[in-house]
C-alpha cells in the first residue's frame, strides 16, 4: 500500500497492478470513502505502508495506526506469511495544541500503551490465507464461507486488531489483520525425503491481559491465556494437522498480586461458576469435538483447592463428551524424575489414538479428520503445559510421518537427530513466545523441552526468570493489562472526560512506608560498620533500627495490595 497525507485527507491506494480505487479518511469528520486514483492532489505527501491495522480514539482525537515495516517468516501451504515488524500511530489531528496539559499527559500516556502492546513480539498475518482457521476446519467449511472477506470469516478469537478494525468492515480489502500467534516454519528431512513442518499457536483475544491479573474465565465460558496450537505436516502434496488448546482453568477465580512470591488463589464465592464452566466447555466441544482434560497444577498447597474443584466441576456437569485427567507434575517429576512424564502419556495414548489426526492426501481429499482435542494447563499455562503438549504432538507426527511414508515402520522421531534437535528447539521457542506475551519473561523448563532432560543450567535459568517475573507481575503489569485492554476496546477513551481514570493518588503509605524501611535498614548497616563506644550500645542501636525496618516490611508485606502496580482503567470485566 502507499499512503499519502493531504492537510485534510488520508488517501490509501494499494500498489498492485489493476487497482484503481483509493480509500479516502476525512481527517474532520472522519469519513471513509472510495475514489478514483485522479483525484489525489498532486501536492501530498507519499509514504510507502504494508497495511492498516486500523483506527482507535484517544483524548487528541482519532488515529491511524499503520504497519510501515513487515519481514516474511516464510510459506504456509504456498502462502507468504508476514511478520508486522513496525508501526506507525498517525494523529488524524496536525496539533493537539486544543489540550489541557493534563489531557496531553494522558493522551501521551495512552499513545505509550499503544506502543507496549504493538511492540509485543507476534503479530503475523497473510493477504490471501486465513491464518485464524485450522486446517480442518477450512477443509470442513461452506462454498458461502469461501467467497466471504478473509476479515468477515476469521475467527474473531485471533483477531487482535479486530476493535481497530470496526470502521474498515466496508472496505476489508484495504485492512490486514493480525494475530498475536507464535509461528515456526521448518522444512525438514528424514530418511532424503523433505517436507515442510509448521507449529502456529493462536492466542486468543477474549479475557486477554497478563499473568495475575487475568485469571479463570469471563461469563461468556472465555478462558484467561487460551492459546489453540496447530501442528501441520505437508509432504508430496499430502498435508496432516494435529491441534491441542490450553487455557486457564475455566471458572471463577483469581490470583491478585500482593508483593508476595506466590500470591494464595482465590476462588470466587459469588460467580456461577458451572454456568460458565458449561458455556466453555460448550464452545470447546462445537470446536473441537471431545475434549480431555489435562490438569498438571500441585495437588497439594495453594493450588489443591483449585484441582479439587475443577474435579468437582467435571463430575457435576456430567458431559460423556468430557474426560478429566489429574497430573501432580511437580511431584512426579521431582528431584530431577523427567522420564516420569511418559506415565502420563501413556496414561492418554489410547484417547489420542482415538481423536486421531486430521489428514488429506494429494489429491485433496480427507482422509482422516481429528475427532477431539487435549486442554491443558497448569496455574499459567505456560511452562507444564508447553513440556506436556511438545510430547503429545512428537507422539502424534510420529504417526503422521509414518502414515505419508517419510518413516519407515520401525523408525523414531526421537532417533533422528537432525530433526529432533529442530523439532525441541522450535517447540522451547513456542514455550518462550507465550511466556513472554503473558508471565513477562520466557518460559521456564525449556531446557527440558530442548534437550530431552533438566540441568543444573536450566535450574539456575529458572530461578533468573522467576526473579525477572516477580518484579514485572508486581510492579509493571499494571501498565501492560492497561495497554491490552485500551488497545482491544476493553477500555474506551472519552474526549469528552476531563479526568481520565489514569488520574489516582497513591494513598499515603505508598510513599511513606518504602521511605521509613530504606532510612531504617540504611541506619542498621551505619551502626554495624561505625560501631559505638560499647558494644551494648552498638547492639541496642542495631535492634533497634533493625527491628524498625522489619516492622515496616511486615506492614508493607500486609498491605501488600497497595504497593503493587495494578491497572487503572475501568474495565468491562476483569476485577471480578
Amino acid at each position: 500500500f502507499r499512503s499519502t497525507y493531504a492537510s485534510y485527507k488520508f488517501y490509501i491506494e494499494a500498489c498492485d497492478d489493476g487497482a484503481n480505487e483509493v480509500l479516502t479518511i476525512d481527517r474532520v469528520s472522519t469519513e471513509m470513502t472510495l475514489i478514483g486514483r485522479k483525484d489525489i492532489p498532486p501536492s501530498a505527501v507519499t509514504r510507502p505502508i504494508c497495511g492498516i491495522m486500523g483506527t482507535l480514539r484517544l483524548v487528541a482525537g482519532m488515529y491511524l495506526v499503520v504497519i510501515t515495516k513487515k519481514k516474511k517468516v516464510g510459506d504456509l501451504l504456498g502462502h507468504a506469511v508476514w511478520k508486522a515488524v513496525e508501526f506507525d500511530v498517525i494523529s488524524y489531528k496536525k496539533t493537539v495544541l486544543h489540550l489541557t496539559d493534563n489531557q496531553m499527559q494522558d493522551n501521551k500516556a495512552f499513545l505509550a500503551m499503544i506502543n507496549n502492546v504493538l511492540n509485543t513480539d507476534g503479530f503475523y498475518f497473510a493477504t490471501d490465507y486465513d491464518l485464524t482457521h485450522t486446517l480442518q476446519r477450512l477443509a470442513n467449511t461452506s462454498p458461502e464461507f469461501q467467497e466471504m472477506s478473509l476479515l468477515e470469516r476469521a475467527d474473531q478469537r485471533f483477531v487482535w486488531n479486530g476493535h481497530l478494525l470496526r470502521e474498515f468492515i466496508a472496505q476489508p480489502e484495504v485492512s490486514e489483520k493480525v494475530f498475536v500467534v507464535i509461528i515456526a516454519m521448518r522444512t525438514c528431512c528424514i530418511n532424503g525425503k523433505y517436507f515442510d513442518w509448521n507449529l502456529i499457536s493462536r492466542r486468543s483475544c477474549f479475557r486477554a491481559g497478563v499473568r495475575y491479573y487475568v485469571r479463570g474465565i469471563d461469563s461468556e465460558g472465555h478462558a484467561a491465556n487460551f492459546v489453540e496450537t496447530e501442528q501441520i505436516v505437508q509432504y508430496n502434496g499430502a498435508k496432516a494437522s494435529f491441534v491441542q488448546t490450553r487455557g486457564s482453568i475455566p471458572f471463577f477465580w483469581s490470583q491478585r498480586p500482593n508483593l508476595r512470591y506466590k500470591p494464595k488463589p482465590q476462588i470466587s464465592k459469588s460467580g456461577n461458576h458451572l454456568d460458565g464452566f458449561q458455556r466453555h466447555f460448550d464452545s470447546q466441544i462445537i470446536t473441537y469435538g471431545r475434549q480431555v482434560i489435562l490438569n498438571l497444577v500441585n495437588q497439594k498447597g495453594s493450588e489443591k483447592p483449585l484441582e479439587l474443584a475443577f474435579a468437582k466441576m467435571v463430575e457435576s456437569l456430567g458431559n460423556g463428551m468430557i474426560k478429566y485427567v489429574a497430573f501432580d507434575f511437580h511431584k512426579e517429576c521431582s528431584r530431577m524424575r523427567w522420564h516420569r512424564l511418559q506415565i502420563l502419556v501413556e496414561m492418554v495414548a489410547d484417547l489420542q489414538n482415538e481423536f486421531g489426526y486430521f489428514l488429506v492426501d494429494a489429491d485433496g481429499a480427507v482422509q482422516v479428520q481429528q475427532e477431539g482435542t487435549f486442554r491443558s494447563n497448569c496455574m499459567d499455562c505456560l511452562d507444564r503445559t508447553n513440556v506436556i503438549q511438545s510430547l503429545l504432538a512428537r507422539r502424534s507426527l510420529q504417526s503422521q510421518l509414518g502414515k505419508m511414508g517419510v518413516l519407515h515402520v520401525v523408525q523414531r522421531i526421537e532417533d533422528q537427530a537432525d530433526f529432533e534437535k529442530i523439532y525441541k528447539n522450535t517447540w522451547a521457542d513456542n514455550a518462550n513466545a507465550c511466556a513472554k506475551q503473558y508471565a513477562g519473561t520466557g518460559a521456564l523448563k525449556t531446557d527440558f523441552t530442548r534437550t530431552g532432560k533438566r540441568t543444573r543450567w536450566g535450574l539456575l535459568m529458572d530461578g533468573w526468570n522467576s526473579m525477572i517475573r516477580y518484579y514485572k507481575n508486581n510492579f509493571s503489569d499494571g501498565f501492560r493489562q492497561d495497554s491490552i485492554d485500551l488497545f482491544l476496546g476493553n477500555y474506551a477513551v472519552d474526549e469528552l472526560d476531563i479526568s481520565t481514570a489514569l488520574h489516582d493518588p497513591k494513598d499515603w503509605k505508598f510513599l511513606t512506608l518504602p521511605i521509613i524501611m530504606v532510612v531504617a535498614f540504611s541506619m542498621c548497616i551505619i551502626c554495624l560498620l561505625m560501631a559505638g563506644d560499647t558494644w551494648t550500645e552498638t547492639l541496642a542501636y542495631v535492634l533497634f533500627w533493625g527491628m524498625a525496618s522489619v516492622v515496616t516490611a511486615g506492614v508493607i508485606l500486609f498491605n501488600g495490595r497497595d504497593f503493587v502496580d495494578a491497572p487503572k482503567l475501568v474495565q468491562k470485566e476483569k476485577m471480578d
